[in-house]
């Protein structure tokens, strides 16, 4: 490997100069922000099998554990609320208790009694409060969206009825999309200025100049490697990789990576690096800040591929670790509520301790 393998591509102007300047200065500070963001691309990689692997392993065994445990604690709260032993208001309690877990546990939990456990307990049977609950969003819905909306649409079935929903915003947004192209294209078709046509061709002269600043990093790593030059066949081989790595780089208008490989195969050295001019920079330092705002794009992305397959709530997460501080918090979180319903469990075993049970619960929260 060559000696300039690995080695970032920046400004470092010589001695006698005192100071960069200020196109040198952006260089830099784009080059730094792009290792940057690479370096959190591949932390991300490396990351991502490794917490799938102990979220399928670790955490959905206990999340059905503690669910189970969940289960158990209703089963016994309403066998306790039968008790006589107990007075009206601490039978209010238990109610209390096994609504709010039922209506967690019913569809994620496949017991078939956690229905009608929950509706001797509630003033409203849980199917009818769905359905009060649906029509509620129906209304919610038609006010957003028109009267026309899901008229005859079943609100028996939630996933249908959001289904619909989600693709009804989806047309409406088409159709708003389409309206903004229609002005756009309306917009375009109208004469413009003399001062607007100028800027419209300096804009076109600009953007011509970055992309042949751009090709001519290429055209260079083109000519230098062409495997079809080379007669020895190792070194037509290694010409081979390295070349599809620049069309690669070129395909992708990663100017960075093009640079680096220039530097790499000491096609530059540090010396010619210090020397670009301000209007080579200037074409640099466009071209990287779009790369920049591409490594942002692809983050965001798998920031949000990954809340949504995972379920986190939205927030940062921008780095791997922060998400495995999550997984740990959660595991133990699921662990702590086992071993506590297990413990509340036996208490109630004992009418005394559980009367004690439910006094120092009342004194936490209100009911």
């Amino acid at each position: 490997m060559s000696k300039a393998a690995g080695r970032s591509v920046t400004i470092a102007p010589e001695k006698h100069q005192a100071h960069r300047s200020k196109g040198q200065r952006y260089f830099n500070s784009l080059v730094k922000q792009i290792e940057n963001r690479r370096g959190w691309l591949a932390q991300w990689e490396a990351f991502t099998p490794v917490f799938q692997k102990r979220y399928v392993d670790e955490l959905i065994p206990l999340k059905q554990a503690s669910m189970d445990a969940q289960v158990k604690l209703v089963h016994r709260l309403d066998a306790l609320h039968g008790d006589k032993n107990f007075n009206a208001i601490e039978r209010r309690m238990i109610s209390q208790l096994i609504l709010e877990l039922t209506q967690q546990l019913i569809g994620a939990h496949g017991d078939p009694m956690l229905k009608p456990i929950h509706d001797r307990h509630a003033d409203t049977a849980y199917d009818r409060q769905a359905e009060v609950d649906m029509e509620g969003m129906k209304a919610m819905m038609r006010e957003m969206l028109g009267d026309e909306f899901a008229e005859d649409l079943d609100t028996s079935s939630p996933e249908e009825f959001l289904k619909h929903a989600s693709e009804k915003f989806d047309e409406l947004r088409a159709h708003a999309d389409a309206k903004a192209r229609a002005r756009e294209e309306r917009r375009a078709k109208r004469k413009k200025t003399p001062k607007q046509l100028a800027a419209d061709a300096r804009k076109e002269a600009a953007q011509a100049e970055i992309s042949q600043s751009v090709r001519e990093v290429y055209r260079k790593l083109a000519s230098a490697l062409h495997p079809d030059r080379e007669p020895d066949a190792e070194e037509r081989t290694r010409k081979t990789a390295l070349m599809q790595r620049v069309n690669e780089a070129y395909a992708k208008r990663n100017l960075l990576q093009l640079l680096e490989l220039q530097l790499e195969l000491e096609h530059i050295d540090q010396k010619t690096i210090d020397g670009i001019s301000e209007e080579r920079l200037n074409h640099y330092n466009s071209v990287l800040r779009e790369q920049l705002g591409e490594l942002d794009r692809e983050l965001s992305d798998i920031g949000d591929r990954f809340r949504g397959t995972y379920g986190f709530p939205y927030g940062p997460l921008t780095i791997p670790e922060r998400a495995m501080q999550d997984l740990d918090a959660e595991l133990e979180h699921r662990q702590h509520m086992v071993r506590e319903i297990e413990k509340d469990l036996h208490t109630f075993d004992d009418i005394k301790k559980t009367k004690t049970w439910l006094k120092a619960l009342k004194r936490d929260r209100p009911f």
